[in-house]
């Protein structure tokens, strides 16, 4: 028997990378998952890598007509959710002086606003009692060069993981923030190896991390392997933003 088994969860943004891990993952521990994508294609191939006990859904975060066919889709087939990871996340290296008001509001809209109404359409479905985790990032409490409105952006998350754990108190939701440090995605592909040898030379462990390792991290946070843990935010990072 799973550690999710009969459960229903609801993943953001995953149709790659440390998402779509955790997607397989959660279905492997016997949930049912829902997961979105802007990008048919690429949501109908994670679909079927995935394999069984999943539905696709197309709905970018940062819209929330999307998110409302995806809790309409979720409600009309589950009923409710049991685990809600909140992961659809972008973010680009823009130096300060080069910030536009289009990159701030392509960053804040998926970033900020995007989490914020996914767990505010995803309330009337949530049982009590249930698991809420918002994707953050080691970038939302180090200074790191050109990457200004992302990190502000991480911050805003990693923050409401601290109000929402108090208004939601009475219902026993639990909200954890999982803050990863440079993973081995299809995100740092286009770097130079000279940019990603620095990064793997800032990891104390001293390699980039993977995905799955995030996945293990989010099934610990979805799963009662933490059920008196809430509020917290827990850095996947190598110690990367620890020493």
């Amino acid at each position: 028997m799973g550690k999710l088994t009969g459960k229903t969860a609801v993943i953001t943004g995953a149709t790659s990378g440390m998402a779509l891990a955790t997607a397989k993952l959660f279905v492997q521990e016997g949930a049912h998952v829902f997961i979105t994508g802007r990008r048919q294609d690429q949501l109908d191939a994670a679909v079927k890598e995935i394999g069984r006990s999943v539905t696709g859904v197309r709905a970018d975060s940062g819209k929330l007509a999307d998110l409302d066919k995806l809790f309409d889709t979720v409600k009309r087939e589950r009923g409710t959710i049991d685990v809600l990871f909140a992961s659809a996340g972008v973010g680009w290296w823009v130096p300060v002086a080069e910030i536009t008001p289009d990159h701030y509001d392509q960053t804040f809209d998926v970033n900020v606003k995007g989490t914020l109404f996914t767990m505010v359409k995803a309330l009337p479905l949530l049982k009590d009692g249930s698991s809420v985790i918002l994707n953050g990032s080691i970038a939302g409490i180090k200074g790191m060069d050109a990457f200004s409105v992302y990190a502000a952006s991480k911050a805003a998350v990693r923050s409401f993981a601290r109000s929402w754990t108090t208004d939601l108190k009475s219902r026993k939701i639990r909200v954890n923030v999982i803050s990863p440090g440079p993973i081995d995605t299809a995100s740092l592909t286009p770097l130079p190896d000279e940019v990603k040898g620095q990064l793997r030379s800032a990891v104390p462990l001293g390699r980039l991390g993977k995905s799955e390792e995030i996945a293990a991290a989010a099934l610990f946070f979805a799963s009662d392997d933490s059920s008196f843990i809430t509020g917290t935010e827990l850095f996947v990072d190598g110690g990367m933003a620890q020493v």
